[in-house]
């Protein structure tokens, strides 16, 4: 039996907690942006079933909103709980972005029930469509300020300590600090790219089960075509973020890619297997890449966690994280580029239908890209270890000091366990009890008929 250790339990909790939240987060800022693309598509090409996903997909939406809440809620009691160390300096220097991420949530939650109960209320469609604008504005706005506080966590800045008294407190230094830009454009742009995979895997899911109709394959066009988009965005931002590491954390660089030497036109390790004595075998080494990622210059100095204090250094697991990453987002490019070939392949043949096999790889990419995400917050959490707040607070001094946090930890994760359960059966019921061609024959499209 382990024995009881707050600071583990703590850890454990706020992790448990953060993995099943950044689900339901991921889904809160990226689904909007594809419900208001499918319904600027349906009033621009007066095409109905473009507004039927956008109809579809909120409601589906709202119930992921709905449990976000929920877990959100447990974040902010953990942190309190959990890290009242930390707290009493981030309270005070990075106050400003967690009220204005409370300001944004409300914000988004006024207008997405404005949408959702003003659909056919207005004659001009397009008046309902500038009502989606403000729950992305409100749901990327919320993403950015909670992950300006993670930023801060990385590159502390905006005060100062005297003995344990924060002092010279400047909220708007703390906020806009180095990691700011590359890690709020980093979760925007892949929390984009997941939900377009995610709405794709649904769509390919039809069409697996026999569900033929243009409806379908419309929803697959255009969830594929944006997820590609999102996915070479999101892999430019992933090389700036590279190059922000080796400026600010060359630490986690280093422990990302097993570089233990300083050396220049350093080398990107692929895969492997480290061996005790700081031995790579079985990896793929990719001659100057390193130096590329990390200074854009194939000769760059690259620094080696052999430089770095054995008390600072992270743990080397994080390389695997890393890879799963990097793999899953090149993977996912080019399956969309395979999608946009075999789709026009398609076309030339009349109305050929797409290879299973391509569809089983589609119906795999949302789980892909939330597994890609999940991988992406671990490496940056444990990434940043030994400290909570980097060159300020470890870990274990921010953490509470209080007994019974192993009980916390299995009531959440009942909690936990519970809203998962809940979440698929409520979605699972609300579109299987009223279906897409059940639905286009009581609007009258097309008498719901596959064509």
């Amino acid at each position: 039996m382990m024995t009881y250790d707050p600071v583990v339990y703590s850890r454990i909790l706020t992790g448990l907690t953060l993995g099943f939240h950044i689900i339901f987060a991921t889904i809160g800022v990226g689904v909007p942006v594809m419900i208001a693309i499918a319904e600027f598509l349906g009033i621009k090409l007066k095409d109905p079933y473009y507004t039927l996903l956008a109809r579809r997909w909120a409601r589906g939406f709202v119930i992921t909103v709905a449990v976000g809440v929920v877990t959100g809620t447990s974040i902010g009691l953990q942190l309190n709980l959990l890290w009242p160390s930390f707290m009493q300096i981030a309270g005070q220097a990075i106050a400003l972005p967690l009220f204005l991420e409370t300001f944004a949530f409300f914000f988004e939650a006024i207008f997405l029930g404005i949408y959702l109960y003003t659909w056919d209320r207005f004659r001009n469609p397009w008046t309902h469509f500038s009502l989606a604008l403000p729950v992305i504005i409100g749901s990327s706005a919320s993403a950015f300020f909670i992950t300006v506080v993670n930023a801060f966590m990385n590159t502390p800045q905006g005060f100062k300590l005297s003995g344990r008294t924060i002092v010279d407190i400047d909220p708007l230094v703390a906020m806009f600090n180095p990691a700011t830009p590359t890690k709020t454009a980093h979760v925007l742009s892949s929390a984009y790219m997941t939900s377009a995979f995610v709405l794709a895997a649904a769509a390919a899911v039809s069409l697996l089960a026999g569900r033929k109709h243009i409806y379908y394959r419309k929803a697959l066009k255009l969830t594929m075509l944006a997820g590609l988009i999102f996915s070479l965005l999101t892999a430019f931002i992933g090389d700036l973020s590279g190059k922000f590491l080796a400026e600010y954390q060359p630490e986690k660089l280093a422990a990302a890619e097993w570089h233990f030497e300083t050396t220049a036109r350093a080398s990107l390790v692929v895969g492997g297997v480290l061996t005790e004595n700081q031995e790579v075998r079985y990896g793929l080494k990719l001659p100057y890449a390193l130096s590329i990622l990390a200074f854009g210059k194939p000769n760059a100095v690259v620094t080696g966690l052999n430089d770095i204090p054995a008390d600072e250094r992270p743990p080397l697991y994080i390389h695997y994280l890393f890879d799963v990453m990097v793999v899953i987002g090149s993977l996912l490019i080019v399956l969309c580029i395979g999608y946009i070939l075999f789709s026009r392949k398609a076309r030339a043949a009349k109305g050929q239908a797409l290879p299973r096999w391509l569809l089983r790889c589609i119906a795999a990419s949302g789980p892909l890209a939330m597994l890609a995400i999940e991988c992406g917050w671990i490496f940056a959490e444990a990434g940043r270890q030994p400290w909570i707040l980097r060159g300020y607070m470890r870990t274990e001094h921010g953490a509470t000091t209080a007994a019974h946090v192993d009980w916390m930890l299995l009531l959440f994760s009942l909690l936990y366990m519970l809203l998962a359960v809940t979440v698929w059966a409520v979605l699972r019921k609300l579109f299987r009890t009223n279906t897409a061609e059940q639905e286009m024959i009581s609007r009258g499209i097309e008498g719901g008929e596959p064509r």
